[in-house]
């Protein structure tokens, strides 16, 4: 009896899991028309449902990029390697890929530019162990950070899927990570893109090996009303005007779905 109570808990279980999930033709159409290969998932929160393109690419986990930038952020402000998101960092003095990043500055600009440096400067004060504690406190994507503390998000061996990245931004979103409220709300402010009458979107991109061939994201939040929907996109990038298409897809998909 028992073992067969077992059984139906399994079954109604895996069931759940299968209903969880909807394809949608016209977001698998944006991919197509694009010509790109990926996902998007959309999770409305209060629903605890998912909606969106490649089911089986949703869950395969890529390393995070600068979408690791929103919770660096977190732990760097939780653990006080930096007062607030204007204290101003170091950039380091060397040559950088891109004129802008070659400026000392805080994390509302730098998140803003993508400051590759910035954070990585972050990540140091941050510490090894204490980086190491939170991403796994986190439960982001494998929770493995390795023994480089400025690099794992960019090479390895942190990863993370689509699926992960929503559920993870929507206790961000919903003030539920296990940090101070006000840190989040911090952190909400300075990722936050655009906002109409009822809503307000929030994001960040990634691109893996920029600027050459590798994996892009575009990662955020709508709250409308009083709904949260998260949505986690990326997509093979095989060469640099893919990387437009990262916000493109994402928000014609935010659209199709009735969200934007």
């Amino acid at each position: 009896m028992k073992s067969l109570l077992t059984v139906l808990l399994t079954l109604f279980f895996l069931q759940g899991c299968s209903t969880s999930w909807k394809e949608s033709p016209e977001v698998g159409e944006l991919f197509k028309s694009a010509g790109v290969t990926g996902t998007f998932v959309l999770y409305d929160v209060d629903a605890g449902r998912f909606v969106g393109h490649n089911q089986t690419r949703s869950k395969v986990r890529f390393v995070p990029a600068s979408t690791f930038k929103i919770p660096n952020s977190l732990i760097g402000l939780s653990v006080k390697a930096v007062k607030s998101v204007d204290d101003v960092l170091p950039y380091g003095g060397k040559p950088q890929p891109f004129d802008v990043w070659e400026k000392d500055m805080g994390l509302r600009e730098a998140i803003a530019l993508s400051n590759v440096p910035i954070y990585q400067e972050l990540a140091r004060r941050v510490g090894l162990e204490r980086m190491r504690e939170n991403v796994s406190k986190f439960g982001f994507g494998n929770e493995d950070i390795g023994a480089t503390v400025d690099t794992f998000w960019l090479e390895g061996p942190l990863k993370i899927s689509a699926v992960e990245q929503a559920r993870f931004l929507a206790r961000l979103a919903q003030g539920k990570l296990p940090i101070h409220e006000d840190v989040q709300q911090s952190v909400r402010e300075i990722v936050r893109l655009e906002q109409g009458e009822n809503w307000q979107l929030y994001g960040k991109t990634g691109w893996e090996n920029a600027p050459d061939r590798g994996i892009g994201w575009w990662v955020g939040w709508v709250q409308k009303d009083d709904h949260v929907y998260t949505f986690a996109l990326n997509i093979d990038i095989q060469q640099a005007s893919d990387a437009s298409k990262r916000v493109e897809i994402g928000k014609a998909s935010l659209e199709a779905l009735r969200v934007l």
